[in-house]
């Protein structure tokens, strides 16, 4: 469960279909969607994407307005609905809301920072019908992970938020943001999520929106600093007794089967359920995001709209907005992803080139990879 954004050779592109003036429309199947339930969060991370508030936000959803959403959303698809924030424990309706989803018979998760997961909370999110939960960890320490979440005591906070869900045997996945500051330690999460028993690491490569365009300049990875650990990464998928996965790192699709082909193995990645590894963007392509306000973009990276849930019904948006249709056609793309040989498994992240440029169908700006056609020239 990761925002891949989490996600081939076997992808099917988008069919042609015909929206209600019979205008061509562009299709995809909606596997995640990314429902920020709240902006208000007890933690003030330096990289949030949402830039989080301390209280709640009066624009947001309502409980009538999200149950609505919900009936919407199930009559036209039926992806893993991921509900997150802020902090989506904020919000005093979340477990009916889970519950509710649930049982209209949605996959539900919860993104969590953790802290506020004691053992009331754990025994609700499980009633709840959750069926796995991601808890953010950002170090291997309290020093490395408390400096980056802006609060002490976060780190252990959420380390005893995961052994209450555990205990209870709730799926639990660690989400682990790469930047600079961490960079020199992924090595060490990975220990520590592996001694801890976790169920999968999903490693995020921050990307420069929200606060994270603030600390960007400081906290970027260089390229090829990105290009090496995905490699270290591949590596460990074969060695490391978990499931591993790249997020906000499209690239990595291609690092896989470059790095398949040396060792003549056959990539086969797993195309549906929670542990999904497809292809690397899948922002308006089989992801989705929908924010507190009812927003929709094609990730919670990518902060391009592409409609809003009170004005539009979401499965017009998703159907028919140009947004959506330009990013399900890969011949669009600019740049050295527009002539790679592999931008149909990786695509480049749309959500760094938009942040570079302003042009999410631009190149990705953290991918050294020169393509064959770019050498030929």
């Amino acid at each position: 469960m990761t925002e891949s954004q989490e996600h081939c050779e076997h992808h099917h592109g988008p069919q042609a279909g015909a929206a209600h003036d019979g205008s061509p429309v562009s299709q995809a199947q909606l596997r995640l969607l990314f429902w920020e339930l709240t902006s208000g969060c007890n933690l003030k991370c330096i990289h949030c994407r949402a830039s989080a508030t301390e209280g709640l936000s009066s624009e947001e959803l309502s409980t009538e307005e999200c149950k609505n959403f919900i009936d919407t959303l199930v009559e036209n698809a039926q992806p893993i609905l991921v509900l997150t924030g802020g902090e989506p424990l904020y919000r005093k309706d979340i477990f009916e809301l889970a519950r509710y989803a649930t049982d209209k018979g949605l996959r539900v998760a919860l993104a969590t920072n953790g802290t506020l997961v004691n053992e009331e909370n754990a025994k609700k999110i499980v009633a709840s019908g959750v069926q796995r939960v991601s808890i953010s960890l950002d170090g291997h320490n309290a020093e490395v992970h408390d400096s980056f979440r802006g609060i002490p005591g976060s780190f252990d906070a959420a380390v005893n938020g995961y052994r209450n869900l555990k205990a209870l045997g709730m799926p639990v996945q660690f989400n682990s943001t790469v930047a600079r500051h961490n960079i020199n330690n992924v090595d060490k999460v990975l220990d520590l999520a592996v001694s801890l028993k976790a169920d999968a690491l999903h490693l995020f490569m921050l990307v420069p929106v929200g606060c994270g365009l603030e600390i960007a300049e400081d906290e970027m990875v260089k390229p090829e600093e990105y290009e090496e650990l995905l490699g270290w990464f591949y590596d460990q998928t074969k060695v490391v007794d978990m499931e591993l996965k790249a997020t906000c790192a499209p690239h990595y699709f291609r690092i896989m089967r470059q790095k398949a082909k040396e060792e003549g193995v056959r990539i086969t990645p797993q195309t549906h359920g929670m542990a999904a590894l497809t292809k690397g963007c899948l922002a308006g392509t089989g992801v989705c995001f929908v924010s507190h306000k009812g927003q929709v973009q094609p990730c919670g990276y990518l902060p391009v709209k592409a409609g809003n849930i009170r004005e539009t019904p979401f499965n017009e948006i998703w159907d028919a907005s140009e947004v959506f249709i330009n990013l399900r056609e890969p011949e669009l793309l600019e740049g050295k992803c527009g002539i790679c040989e592999y931008k149909m498994v990786c695509e480049g992240c749309r959500a760094r080139a938009f942040a570079e440029t302003g042009n999410y169908l631009a190149e990705e700006p953290y991918c050294v990879y020169l393509p064959k056609r770019h050498e030929a020239n």
